[in-house]
């Protein structure tokens, strides 16, 4: 007995000696040039780092991970990362590992293994929507071949895709036992949370639905801690990266099996509720609920979409930019079509007596340079009355506003959009690097949004200098309140959590941190996953709009105080119609300090000026508001109308081809036709008997 405890310490003694080598893609551990163990690391694993010997243990980068292994060879743990590992080392008596992404770099440090095969990271991972990092382990599990599947099981007992891909082998083989094994294997281990809804999904496909559950509650417990929040949305690529739970759902819906999904769509609804597209999904699980009778739920689901609005710009919803946008473009080309009949229907009148009138000046295109100035006053405009001026100059007015608007949803939409801040979650080194790539405007909002960035990350200090620049707002009157009761300052933090609540008394997370009832989303995610922990407060879609564009008026002031900012824009196009726009709105301010051409008393009725006033409602009434009113409702009638001629590609309205819609709008246009026909008719009437009078 005395003589195998010493060779087992001299084993031992010799294993602590070994020198941990990498040749090619093989980890080897020799001592005296004798090999004691090794490990094969297959090419789509990813590339690997220098290994480092720590505490007895040997380390080594993996791709997006870290693997360790006993000095006997034994795989003690592995650390997932958000980037791929470029070097590990042991400086300052810990070790670290340096991690490589797309334009930035972040450090690590790795903690002792657990017994659950994870090497834990002391700082805060942020998983980023790269399917490269989140789907690395079931890429790695899928490429073996199935032959090699039980040897990749015990060189990688950490994966569980590779567990999950040996049960489906050994229940295929009839051994349902070992099948089940292999299963609690694959839910013992720890992995990211995309990893744990990418699992769910093959468990709920290879018939382990109990399993699936199981590894959705992982997946939201580990989200809570990486700082995932349900006040985040999230895109459709992020979400395709995190798993694609939504894809999932849409697949058992069409299969019916409403039963699987409805535990999808409750997993959705607690971690991810505001992803992108969730209105759709939301609304057809909903008909297919009403459709089975189950018309309380149907209505229950229509009732939280509902819910999610808020916030929202206009409480339009996540689509509320596209909104906008479809109601300024109807608004745009509403007031193009006005000015054009108006113009058509004023130079219809004017233009047999502006030709007589610039005869003797050598014609109406000749005189235009031989005499610039007396031509000025005799344009097809300066027979209009000053009334009817006025109003075509406040039609362009509306004009340059609609395409601002039109401009601002546009660039609103697109930064909204940002990957950047479609993640779940803010703060971390992808974060931060795309974030740059947005122009964020210095306002409050911006303020907050870095300081909930820097509080995610454990930077106090940095979380309270942004806060500064926030002000008073009641979101970051809260976060303050919460690195205070972090701090143990419970008196000011409760301090700042009523100053919030005043300040914005539906704020759910000053509430919550006072102890009130609150039942939404966030909280109840709060109250379930982060229950010792206070609640943050996160900006909504309003506070986001205006970091990254402004309101419309700031928008609309700084591109009227620099035109030439138009053409700086991304979309050139537009920045040109704006331009245009401009120089017509002067153009007419310029006509409205010109008089009105003396011969324009003599300017008649004729035909074509007639039946272009029959044909353009409102534009023989421009003189005065009501004609304006009707010139307008036909022309934006008119608008909503041509989608459905084919005239114009893009829709104005959400459902044009409705029937209901279609009538609705053919019912307005014969309206104005008949008020325009009978105030026509009482003006041709006055007129006839004018002239009767004056025959007399």
């Amino acid at each position: 007995m005395r003589r195998w405890l010493v060779l087992l310490a001299l084993l031992a003694g010799s294993s602590a000696l070994a020198d941990v080598t990498l040749e090619g893609r093989t980890l080897k551990s020799e001592n005296g040039g004798r090999v004691l163990w090794q490990k094969e690391f297959p090419a789509v694993m990813g590339d690997l780092t220098q290994p480092l010997n720590f505490e007895g243990r040997s380390y080594i980068g993996v791709g997006p991970a870290v693997y360790a292994y006993a000095p006997d060879g034994t795989f003690v743990g592995r650390a997932d990362l958000p980037a791929l590992s470029t070097s590990l080392d042991s400086g300052g008596g810990t070790l670290g590992v340096s991690t490589q992404g797309d334009g930035y770099t972040e450090r690590f440090t790795l903690g002792d293994p657990e017994s659950n095969l994870n090497i834990p990271l002391q700082e805060r991972a942020v998983m980023p929507p790269d399917p490269a990092v989140t789907g690395w382990l079931a890429r790695v599990a899928d490429a073996f071949p199935e032959a090699a599947l039980p040897r990749a099981v015990r060189d990688f007992p950490a994966n569980p895709f590779l567990a999950l891909r040996e049960a489906e082998r050994l229940n295929h083989a009839g051994d349902r036992y070992a099948a089940l094994s292999e299963v609690r294997r694959a839910l013992r281990g720890q992995v990211p949370f995309p990893a744990w809804t990418a699992l769910a999904v093959r468990l709920d496909r290879a018939g382990f639905p109990a399993a699936a559950d199981l590894a959705l509650e992982h997946a939201k417990r580990d989200a809570a801690t990486r700082g995932i929040d349900p006040e985040v949305p999230v895109s459709r690529e992020a979400l395709l990266a995190y798993g694609n739970p939504s894809g999932y759902i849409g697949t058992l819906l069409a299969q019916n099996r409403l039963g699987r999904a409805e535990v999808w769509m409750n997993f959705l609804r607690e971690l991810y509720p505001r992803f992108e597209g969730h209105s759709a999904l939301y609304a057809r699980y909903a008909d297919l609920l009403q459709a089975q009778g189950r018309v309380g739920e149907a209505e229950e689901w229509r009732q939280f979409d509902r819910s999610l609005r808020g916030g929202t710009l206009y409480n339009l919803g996540s689509d509320d930019t596209s909104a906008v946008r479809d109601v300024a473009r109807l608004a745009t080309l509403a007031l193009c079509v006005a000015l054009l009949a108006a113009f058509l229907t004023l130079a219809a009148r004017a233009w047999r007596q502006q030709g007589e009138d610039t005869k003797s000046y050598g014609g109406r295109l000749r005189s235009v340079w031989q005499r610039p100035m007396t031509r000025a006053r005799l344009g097809i405009l300066s027979y209009a009355s000053l009334s009817e001026r006025l109003t075509l100059t406040m039609l362009c007015v509306a004009l340059l506003a609609a395409l601002g608007g039109w401009q601002w949803a546009n660039s609103t939409g697109e930064g909204l959009r940002a990957p950047a801040l479609n993640i779940g979650t803010y703060g971390g080194g992808w974060y931060n690097a795309h974030l740059d790539d947005l122009d964020l405007r210095v306002t409050p909002d911006t303020a907050l949004l870095s300081g909930l960035a820097a509080q995610l990350d454990g930077d106090d200090t940095a979380a309270r200098e942004a806060y500064a620049g926030a002000g008073q707002d009641a979101c970051a009157l809260n976060n303050l309140g919460v690195i205070a009761q972090n701090r143990d300052d419970q008196p000011q933090a409760l301090e700042l959590y009523r100053a919030a609540l005043a300040a914005r008394p539906d704020l759910s997370a000053a509430a919550y941190n006072l102890g009130l009832d609150q039942h939404t989303p966030s909280t109840t995610f709060q109250r379930t996953y982060r229950r010792s922990q206070p609640r943050l407060c996160y900006p909504d879609r309003r506070n986001m709009a205006r970091a990254v564009s402004g309101d419309l008026s700031v928008t609309l002031r700084r591109d009227l105080t620099n035109p030439l900012g138009f053409l700086g824009q991304k979309n050139q196009r537009m920045g040109w119609v704006m331009l245009l726009a401009l120089a017509l709105l002067l153009g007419l301010v310029f006509l409205l300090l010109v008089p009105r051409a003396a011969s324009s008393a003599r300017l008649g009725r004729p035909p074509l000026y007639r039946l272009l006033a029959v044909l353009f409602p409102g534009t023989s009434l421009i003189g005065n508001a009501w004609g304006g009113m009707l010139l307008l409702a036909w022309a934006a009638t008119v608008a909503a109308l041509l989608p459905l001629s084919g005239v114009v590609k893009f829709p104005l309205l959400p459902s044009p081809q409705q029937p209901s819609l279609r009538n609705t709008l053919l019912l307005g246009l014969l309206l104005t036709y008949g008020l325009n026909l009978l105030a026509f008719s009482l003006i041709e009437a006055r007129v006839f008997r004018r002239r009767g009078e004056l025959k007399e």
